[in-house]
């Protein structure tokens, strides 16, 4: 076993931390913030592995505590995120947690515990951390992870040591990405640069989109939003393949529209090259600020997402809000204006 996961971008991220874990100078909590699809899940996944370790550089891979994190049974170590497709870290989780906390490790020095989307703590969840981050018993190390731009109560972050991952540079995500998905049908090289697009970059996200089909569920969710703009069908048939999205998922492609709308209307370029020409032809006839308009809308719907939130009401406000971006059709027609393509 290697001293680390392939994920050359996360490289100087995991000697820090092994230079804290030498060094003593490991804090009981850490805050780890990235890009979505950067890898901070299997950043946390290996950094609870090389605190469990026994030996010296960690992880080992000989000792008893690597072969328990190899086979998936390590005592000390436990995970705590959304599950049963709730959107929200429960406090019942927190509590089951705080209870882990006050334990004492069964096999190892220390135990590890990671809170997964700590920026989707329910209110009553994250109150009920705070007393934990407070007080933390001296055998744990808290990992909360955070998206990039998800809020997190400023009590939780100001009681844990920030740490950001970098994301890739150069070709490392497309060579990682072309690796991981070996063995993937119909996946060439030209999807892998798709998904890419799609993910800003993200190569865990993108690996994600050709695992789930979503390059193909994008192009449905496309084609629907242009024949709702030109007014061909309604919003309700328009939301229905983003709602196969689930709303996580179509939030980030609404969102990935609305940053290219305000890239181009600043005269850039679309990261979706597919999506171009309708954001173009919207950037030209809407002042540059209905773009950050439409960001503010989604991040309100994000932030909602922690209240278990009706996906189909949400995604259809954010569509009209779109729709609102169409000339009026009874009003003079501008020189050179043609249909939304």
């Amino acid at each position: 076993m290697s001293n680390s996961p392939d994920m050359p971008w996360l490289q100087k991220a995991w000697q820090t931390l092994q230079q804290r874990l030498d060094e003593g100078t490991l804090p009981h909590a850490l805050l780890v913030i990235a890009e979505a699809g950067v890898g901070k899940r299997s950043w946390a996944d290996h950094a609870a592995h090389m605190l469990v370790c026994s030996q010296s550089p960690a992880p080992c891979g000989q000792c008893r505590q690597c072969r328990l994190v190899a086979g998936g049974s390590h005592p000390d170590i436990r995970t705590y995120g959304p599950e049963n497709r709730s959107r929200v870290v429960r406090v019942s989780q927190i509590r089951e947690l705080i209870g882990f906390a006050m334990t004492s490790p069964q096999v190892s020095r220390r135990k590890v515990a990671i809170i997964d989307r700590a920026d989707q703590l329910n209110p009553s969840a994250a109150n009920a951390l705070l007393k934990t981050l407070e007080e933390p018993p001296e055998d744990l190390v808290l990992i909360l992870l955070q998206e990039s731009g998800r809020p997190i109560l400023p009590t939780i972050r100001s009681r844990c040591q920030v740490m950001t991952l970098p994301p890739p540079v150069g070709d490392q995500a497309l060579g990682w990405l072309l690796e991981a998905a070996k063995g993937l049908d119909q996946v060439d090289e030209a999807l892998c640069r798709t998904a890419l697009h799609l993910a800003g970059g993200a190569p865990g996200l993108a690996l994600e989109y050709l695992q789930t089909d979503l390059v193909a569920g994008r192009d449905r969710a496309l084609d629907h939003f242009r024949k709702y703009l030109k007014a061909q069908m309604t919003v309700n048939q328009a939301a229905r393949p983003f709602r196969e999205l689930g709303l996580e998922q179509a939030l980030r492609l609404l969102e990935g529209w609305a940053a290219d709308l305000a890239r181009v209307g600043a005269g850039g370029m679309a990261y979706d090259t597919s999506a171009a020409d309708v954001l173009g032809y919207l950037a030209g006839r809407n002042p540059a600020w209905r773009a950050h308009e439409l960001l503010a809308a989604i991040r309100e719907s994000r932030a909602a997402l922690t209240n278990n939130v009706n996906a189909d009401l949400e995604i259809q406000r954010l569509l009209i809000g779109w729709q609102g971006l169409m000339p009026r059709r009874s009003g003079p027609k501008m020189a050179g204006q043609g249909a939304a393509h």
